[in-house]
């Protein structure tokens, strides 16, 4: 329906969707760790690890995804919940990150060194955090009237965070490669529709924000 308006329990869900993840899973951890439960399965640091992940990358196709279903449905009230979805990608990704830094390699400085130096697929990994640190930075209003076009330039990086998160994805995984083809597969069509409509685009500057 076209120009429906904002639902009053939309933001509500909004904020469930983007904080039930996060809760979920630290409560699990401690329920294994703390009542000897096995939500986590065997290896609930490893699997809460996991979790963080892939929970960033469910942000990162929602924040993409914002805009193309706008424009489809005329649901223009969506635009605001761009951001949101996008500091929720940033948030996950850090808490990823934190996640292996402080509980499963226990913040030994010497391994975070080495991991960050020679292993390919963290390297990968931390540097798509490191691409988000900038747009979550400048995801406010007064960012974006401070740096003005310069703002729409820097958030191009977009593109960049997906086609990392997908590699640091594939390089760390050993068989199951479901999940990582399935969101190649997601960000191959978002990408592509945004290609397709700057291509139709007179101007050739329209940039779909992250933030």
């Amino acid at each position: 329906m076209k120009g429906i308006t904002r639902p009053r329990w939309w933001p509500w869900a909004v904020w469930l969707i983007v904080l039930a993840p996060g809760v979920l899973t630290v409560a699990a951890l401690v329920s294994d760790f703390l009542l000897g439960t096995r939500w986590l399965g065997a290896n609930p640091v490893k699997e809460g690890e996991h979790l963080l992940g892939s929970w960033t990358m469910k942000y990162l196709v929602a924040t993409l995804a914002v805009t193309p279903i706008r424009r489809a449905t005329g649901w223009n009230w969506l635009q605001r919940d761009r951001r949101t979805f996008g500091l929720a990608a940033f948030f996950y990704g850090l808490v990823h990150f934190l996640w292996y830094a402080l509980v499963d390699i226990q913040l030994d400085g010497a391994q975070l060194a080495e991991d960050l130096t020679k292993r390919a697929y963290i390297i990968v990994g931390f540097a798509a955090l490191l691409v988000m640190l900038p747009l979550a930075v400048t995801s406010t209003r007064s960012a974006v009237a401070r740096l003005k076009r310069r703002w729409a330039s820097l958030h191009r990086l977009v593109y960049v965070v997906p086609v990392l998160g997908i590699v640091h994805w594939w390089m760390s995984v050993k068989a199951d490669v479901a999940e990582p083809a399935l969101y190649s597969a997601l960000f191959a069509v978002l990408l592509g529709w945004r290609w397709w409509q700057w291509r139709r685009e007179t101007s050739g500057n329209a940039a779909t924000p992250l933030f």
